[in-house]
Order: C-alpha cells, then sequence, then structure tokens
C-alpha cells in the first residue's frame, strides 16, 4: 500500500469517525428531545451522512460536493450497510462468532468496502481529455 493510499484510508478513518459521532450524538439528542426512536434513528444517520460526505469530498478526495455525488455517496452507505449486516449475521448464525465481536468484523469490513466505493465510485477522477 502506498503512502497515498495509506495517508487517504487514515483520513477516511477520521472522517467516518466524526460521522460516527454525529450519528450517535444526533440519535441521543433526539431521543432525548422525545423524537419516537425510528426518526432519530434515520434522522441521525441522515445527518451523519452529509458531514461524512461533506468531510471525505473535500478533505480524503479533494472533490466539489454536489447533488449527484451525495446520491452516489448514499447509494455506497447503503452497500456497506449491506455488508455490515451481512457479514455480521454469517459470523454470528453460522460460525459461531459472538454477536459484538461478529459486529466489529462487519462494521470493519463494510469500512473497506465503502472506502473502496468513495475512492473507485462515488469520488474516482475523470480522466483528462
Amino acid at each position: 500500500m502506498t503512502g497515498f493510499l495509506r495517508s487517504r484510508l487514515f483520513r477516511y478513518f477520521l472522517t467516518a469517525g466524526t460521522a460516527a459521532v454525529v450519528d450517535v450524538g444526533g440519535f441521543a439528542v433526539l431521543c432525548f428531545g422525545r423524537v419516537p426512536i425510528a426518526v432519530s434513528a434515520v434522522t441521525s444517520f441522515l445527518l451523519a451522512a452529509v458531514v461524512n460526505y461533506l468531510l471525505s469530498g473535500r478533505w480524503v478526495f479533494q472533490s466539489a460536493p454536489s447533488l449527484r455525488g451525495f446520491g452516489l455517496f448514499l447509494l455506497a452507505a447503503l452497500g456497506g450497510l449491506l455488508v455490515n449486516v451481512s457479514i455480521t449475521l454469517a459470523a454470528s448464525l453460522y460460525l459461531g462468532i459472538p454477536p459484538v465481536l461478529a459486529k466489529l468484523v462487519g462494521v470493519g469490513t463494510a469500512f473497506l468496502v465503502n472506502f473502496w466505493l468513495n475512492q473507485r465510485i462515488v469520488f474516482r477522477r475523470k480522466a483528462a481529455g
């Protein structure tokens, strides 16, 4: 892995961590304000997605924000969620890994999948010419 890719992956890790804090913190604030749990979860997820998209685009991939880019970002996030849940369930139910450990494996795998999707699809640089 090149130094550039390693640096980009580290910055992506920091932006994802920031988005996770926004997600959990926003969820807590909304729940404390007596907003229904499902509405709180969706709202905090979307707020975190906006934060993650803007930070990742500017700081990690040096890309200007756009509606199309955000749409692709959300699709990639849903793909990551599918990977996360699938691995968590498979590891827990079929491999006998304790659920919390299985979730950690799912989260880690989804993180790498999301990084790849963002680098190769969402924030892909168009070839000149």
